[in-house]
């Protein structure tokens, strides 16, 4: 099952995991520390809570399609590279707790989008130091057109 992914920077992760748990009906999927996400059947969404500084405003870190195969992650970079869309690709890269393949591309007002296919569960939060961030999920994605080393980390999606 696809299913979109909407990534928010919250100031309280406890209270966001007790209103989005009220709000949708379900406890998160996976608890880490200043980490938190909900696997949503209905509507089906994975919702990503990222614990960012006290008092600022929630805001978007990324979206994403959670597809169910590294082939769909294939086929959506070709598609992608197909329409003239710049792509950088991430394969078994360790983030947000889980081992990850996914491709990133930017829509027109440079919010970041990423296709990705959770392989395994991971020990690890992930770093992206290559990316500009110091931990995945942390505003690290490349921007569009930017070189970057295919191994250079995560942005985030489990």
């Amino acid at each position: 099952m696809s299913r979109a992914q909407l990534a928010l920077n919250v100031a309280d992760l406890e209270a966001s995991i007790t209103f989005y748990s009220q709000l949708f009906g379900v406890e998160p999927a996976k608890r880490r520390p200043g980490y938190a996400n909900f696997a949503i059947t209905a509507p089906p969404l994975k919702l990503v809570l990222i614990e960012g500084e006290p008092g600022q405003e929630t805001r978007l870190d990324h979206l994403g399609v959670e597809v169910e195969s590294t082939e769909e992650v294939t086929a959506a970079t070709t598609r992608l590279k197909d329409a003239g869309l710049a792509t950088f690709e991430e394969n078994d890269t360790s983030c947000c707790y889980a081992l990850q393949d996914k491709v990133w591309v930017h829509g027109p007002g440079k919010e970041p989008w990423e296709v990705y296919v959770v392989k395994a569960d991971a020990d690890q939060l992930g770093k992206s130091v290559a990316l500009g961030g110091d931990t995945c999920c942390a505003g690290g994605q490349p921007e569009a057109n930017e070189e970057a080393p295919a191994a250079a980390g995560c942005a985030c999606g489990s």
